[in-house]
């Protein structure tokens, strides 16, 4: 492992840049901060001394530049941004305790998500904001960007893995009170604005800064216009758990589509969307107003089996989970790394907007983009080492490795 007090210089990869591609580049980290990311062959600053071997001088910190001569192969992309997932590694962010959320986190750090949103799923409110108490202590500490309540505020007819009994309009003052329990933690919440209280309560997720998500939805285009006019700024999964677009009534997707305040969530499994559906959306949003996400359970990194998602029991069969009662789709065991990867060799996608996607967009969209989002100077070492296959072969987060077996 690299001494913590040298600068680490990265050296030799295709590095995705915010300007694009640059072959045989590099990427110097100083602590937990990008210091050097050279454009079109250029070379590091001389702070930075970058030479073909170890313990290079690096005279800004009066230390050592430790170089890590990476196949020309390889990718160098920034960390994965996640707003929408609810579990992975056999735990859940809904089990409201925070020893489990860590290893939720740590699952999906594995596979290059440095910057997640804990999504919680319908519960009692009671439940609901114990679970905002418990996990706003990992907000604060710096472990999650936020939280993101999917529920109870959704539609019957699209509850999808949602338990139905317990969901509920969303009256402002239930809406209030989850808000006030993340002790300004809650980023985001998904509701359907058509239900009684919706448009207000987008009014009032709006004017708290928390983003009002319009989803598990079975909204009008006029209702879902109203939504966006009202301050709803984002999609959830979008296609999924809302009525699907016709030709005389566009529905949400639609609306959501067409207006450029709007960011679309995508989840690019291959089971929540076919390939020509994906690529509809990517191409007529844009890649600056997509945000790739897992939605992901418990089951993520883990494999086949039982698992529960909220209060529900969930069947996961060849990576495809399901309720137990009634068969639906109950999330997914996706994990970004496999999400860039499809983007690229099936969907066909230039890596450049799929890093937009799967990073710069989504951090832009929680306000983070000065810190987090690409690689550039003065913002966080946050990074993924991908191999020629598009699959990481070692992930650092604010300067440390959190995954670098083959970098060690």
């Amino acid at each position: 492992m690299v001494a913590h007090k040298a600068v680490q210089v990265l050296a030799g990869a295709r590095v995705v840049l915010p300007t694009g591609v640059v072959e045989g580049g590099s990427v110097a980290v100083d602590g937990r901060t990008v210091v050097a990311c050279p454009e079109g062959g250029a070379s590091l600053p001389a702070a930075v001394g970058r030479g073909p071997s170890a313990g290079d001088a690096y005279a800004g910190a009066g230390g050592r530049a430790v170089t890590l001569a990476l196949p020309g192969d390889h990718w160098i992309v920034p960390g994965f941004v996640d707003i929408h997932v609810h579990g992975g590694g056999g735990a859940s962010f809904s089990a409201g305790a925070a020893d489990e959320a860590l290893e939720s986190i740590a699952a999906h750090r594995r596979h290059g998500t440095t910057t997640m949103v804990a999504s919680t799923v319908t519960g009692d409110l009671d439940n609901l904001a114990h679970q905002a108490s418990a996990l706003s202590e990992l907000v604060e500490q710096g472990d999650l960007a936020g939280i993101h309540f999917e529920g109870p505020f959704i539609a019957r007819n699209r509850c999808g893995a949602h338990e139905p009994s317990l969901l509920r309009d969303p009256d402002p003052a239930d809406v209030r009170k989850l808000i006030d329990a993340a002790r300004g933690s809650a980023r985001m919440m998904t509701l359907a604005p058509e239900l009684p209280g919706g448009l207000k309560s987008v009014r009032l997720l709006a004017d708290q800064g928390v983003i009002a998500a319009v989803g598990h939805t079975d909204g009008s285009y006029e209702t879902t216009l109203q939504a966006i006019a009202a301050g709803a700024t984002v999609a959830t999964h979008l296609f999924n758990a809302m009525p699907p677009l016709a030709h005389r009534t566009p529905g949400p997707i639609a609306a959501l589509l067409e207006d450029e305040r709007v960011t679309i969530e995508l989840i690019n499994d291959g089971v929540h969307l076919h390939p020509a559906v994906l690529e509809l959306a990517f191409h007529r949003a844009g890649a600056s107003r997509v945000a790739f996400i897992t939605d992901a359970m418990s089951a993520a990194g883990k494999g086949d089996g039982r698992y529960r998602l909220g209060g529900m029991e969930v069947d996961v069969t060849d990576g495809v989970a399901r309720l137990v009662t009634g068969g639906s789709i109950a999330g997914s065991t996706l994990t970004l790394d496999r999400a860039f990867r499809r983007a690229v060799t099936v969907d066909r996608l230039p890596v450049g907007q799929v890093v937009e996607a799967m990073s710069a967009a989504p951090a832009r969209l929680l306000g983070a983009y000065d810190r987090i989002g690409s690689l550039e100077p003065g913002k966080d070492a946050d990074l993924v080492v991908m191999d020629g296959d598009f699959r990481p072969v070692g992930v650092m987060r604010k300067g440390e490795w959190v995954f670098s077996p083959e970098l060690s």
